[in-house]
């Protein structure tokens, strides 16, 4: 499918781009390249393929959620780099 060039103009200006005629000839090549492979997407028989989500199976993998001894206080602010006695100090953020 060949991109027209008062196309590729309407779709920078949705897009709000605005780049140089070189840069204008080399998208519309790549947008030409894409758009011809979709055509030949569409012409495969997809009629008994399921939609699909993803493309690999996922699951969780997250551990079990354990009771455990939790960190100390005090090395818990050990490698602090500001302290206010007993609490981390941060930046206050507004």
């Amino acid at each position: 499918m060949k991109l027209t060039a008062e196309e590729l103009a309407k779709v920078a200006h949705l897009s709000r781009l605005d780049w140089s005629e070189q840069a204008a000839t080399t998208m519309r090549d790549s947008l030409d390249t894409i758009l011809t492979y979709m055509e030949t997407l569409n012409e495969v028989d997809t009629a008994e393929v399921a939609p699909t989500v993803h493309a690999v199976e996922l699951r969780n993998v997250w551990r079990e959620d354990e009771p455990h001894e939790s960190l100390a206080h005090e090395a818990a602010l050990q490698n602090a780099p500001e302290r206010n006695e007993e609490y981390f100090k941060v930046p206050k953020v507004i």
